[in-house]
């Protein structure tokens, strides 16, 4: 079988592994990060005081590790991974890890999540999480087939 999609049709796809969510509104929050420029990407926008936009289409892992996903956990993984995401691309300073560790904890707080559930998860990533802010840790574009 053949397929006929039209006069034009590109032979490849090209696309990024290991997401499970995406945002359909955006999403705003006060951080305490202050980039010495505004940072404007895709899918994300902060500018210089730290004002963070996550817009539509901008996609993430969810918990990681040996856990699972829940409604008191999704908006801290979204922030925490927007955090280090950043830093990764080398446009948040690596000083600004422990930050967004701390702010996955309050943010599941704050949404729910029990406490000591919040500080293993803290403790996790204080502990586990340096190699997910290195470069070499952001998803590659891949290409099929």
């Amino acid at each position: 079988m053949t397929f006929t999609g039209g006069s034009m049709t590109d032979k490849c796809v090209f696309y990024k592994k290991g997401y499970k969510y995406q945002l359909t509104r955006p999403y705003m929050v006060k951080l305490d990060v202050e980039p010495i420029t505004p940072i404007d990407f895709p899918y994300i926008k902060i500018d210089v005081s730290g004002n963070l936009t996550a817009k539509p289409g901008y996609s993430w892992d969810g918990a990681s590790g040996p856990t699972i996903d829940t409604k008191d956990s999704i908006r801290g993984s979204l922030i925490h991974d927007i955090g280090y995401q950043l830093i990764r691309l080398g446009v948040v300073d690596c000083k600004y890890k422990e930050y967004f560790d701390r702010l996955l904890k309050d943010i599941c707080i704050e949404d729910g999540m029990c406490t000591l559930r919040a500080k293993l998860w803290q403790w996790a990533v204080l502990k586990f999480g340096r190699g997910s802010t290195r470069p070499s840790a952001e998803p590659r574009e891949e290409v099929a087939p």
